[in-house]
């Protein structure tokens, strides 16, 4: 797998960079926007233009020359756009009607984008069934598609066998008391300084907690998107379990920032809930033989197994001016041998479902557990004002695992205050 830690992909960029309504549009709504349009049978002609951002937007362009050949008529130009900029350079095109025809787009920006109008709702060309449910979730909008995934990722517990081994584990943890009870067992294991590394709070630190939650049987807003509901009996107690290991020591209140994988590779912090992408982050830094001494594992279970599905989907935007062509391109990008590529160029996980039945995916184990997990991994509602709504999420966190307080006058005031807020 390729060397690179990305960041939380379209997720927490997009938490730090989130901008209300931009420019002085004026508000719509998902309703004001027509129905999905067939796309015309044929190869795509005309000019194509691509935003992808990262990684991907340095590599997609010898993705697409693919597409190119099959559709010799089509000129398609793809600008890498850096992630830290993304989000104000698309909000700002939006107002401006200079939007590409085809862009990568955060999976939490999605329910801010179709409340401007700026989307094209997805066409019947595209198969939703074939991506993981959960990535299919977060392309919709109050019922309806407006995108499709493009790439996926989920979270797992990182832990290390040998020091588990030592510790009197040899199992994976499958359950909250199994983790809890792993955890207690390390903390006493020579060279270990606090057993898991959690966020104490932060930006990003409520993709761990809103897991837990839904582990527990709970959710965030109602059924139909009308009422938040933090404050529930099961959303308080999956807080209070992670709380607990702050307060029993066996997580860091104060973690030093970027040592993740040097504290996982030394032994000293032998646990911890992250992406695909840190797999060759660890192995790289600790050398040959490394990838032996750790295992991944799906989140443990509550009343239910869920975790966290990241990622980014591709969007064409309902300014474009060869939306089928647009259309035909993002086809092509999500057909399974397409997929396959891609993963074969970037290591960015197929969302494509069947595409993980490719020898390359299932002969690594902890690949395949990263598929298995995808399975019960879901994503935040697709709310307008989601990304507020996350730094108070974030805010919350932090009061409750570093100062102790209590958590379920915690989320009574985060109700209070995404209350407040709204939907959007």
């Amino acid at each position: 797998m390729k060397t690179r830690k990305r960041a939380l992909v379209g997720l927490t960029v997009a938490l730090a960079l989130f901008g209300t309504a931009a420019c002085g549009r004026a508000e719509t709504t998902p309703g004001d926007q027509a129905p999905a349009q067939e796309v015309t049978e044929g190869a795509a002609t005309g000019t194509l233009t691509v935003w992808a951002m990262g990684v991907e937007g340095e590599e997609l362009p010898g993705l697409v020359e693919g597409f190119k050949a099959e559709n010799p008529d089509v000129t398609v130009n793809v600008t890498a756009v850096p992630w830290d900029s993304a989000h104000d350079r698309f909000t700002a095109a939006i107002a401006a009607g200079t939007t590409p025809d085809v862009a990568q787009v955060g999976t939490t920006w999605m329910g801010e984008f179709v409340g401007l109008n700026a989307l094209d709702p997805t066409p019947d060309l595209i198969d939703p069934s074939m991506f993981f449910e959960g990535a299919q979730s977060t392309t919709e909008v109050d019922g309806t598609s407006y995108a499709v995934p493009w790439y996926v990722e989920t979270r797992l517990l990182y832990y290390r066998t040998d020091i588990a081994e030592a510790a009197g584990i040899t199992e994976a943890p499958a359950t909250w008391d199994d983790l809890k009870a792993m955890a207690t067992a390390m903390k006493g294991a020579e060279g270990v300084r606090w057993p898991i590394s959690l966020l104490p709070g932060g930006t990003g630190s409520w993709q761990t907690v809103l897991p837990l939650m839904w582990s527990n049987g709970g959710q965030v807003v109602n059924d139909d998107q009308t009422a938040f509901t933090f404050d529930t009996p099961e959303n308080v107690e999956a807080l209070q379990y992670y709380q607990s290991f702050f307060t029993e020591g066996l997580a860091n209140t104060a973690p030093t920032s970027g040592t993740t994988e040097a504290d996982f590779v030394s032994g000293a912090v032998p646990m911890f809930i992250s992406g695909p992408w840190m797999m060759s982050s660890v192995e790289n830094l600790g050398g040959e033989g490394f990838a032996d001494q750790y295992a991944v594992a799906e989140m443990p279970t509550k009343v239910t197994n869920a975790s966290f599905i990241g990622g980014s989907n591709l969007a064409v935007f309902s300014a474009s001016e060869n939306r089928d062509a647009a259309w035909k391109l993002v086809d092509y990008l999500t057909q399974e041998e397409t997929q396959i590529e891609w993963f074969d160029m970037t290591s960015d996980l197929p969302s494509v479902q069947s595409a993980w039945d490719d020898a390359a995916l299932q002969s690594d184990e902890k690949l395949a557990t990263f598929g298995a997990q995808l399975e019960t991994a879901y994503a935040p509602p697709a709310i307008q004002t989601w990304e507020q709504v996350a730094n108070a999420f974030d805010a919350e966190v932090e009061r409750v695992t570093i100062t102790g307080s209590d958590a379920a006058a915690g989320l009574s005031a985060l109700q209070q205050e995404a209350t407040s807020i709204g939907m959007g």
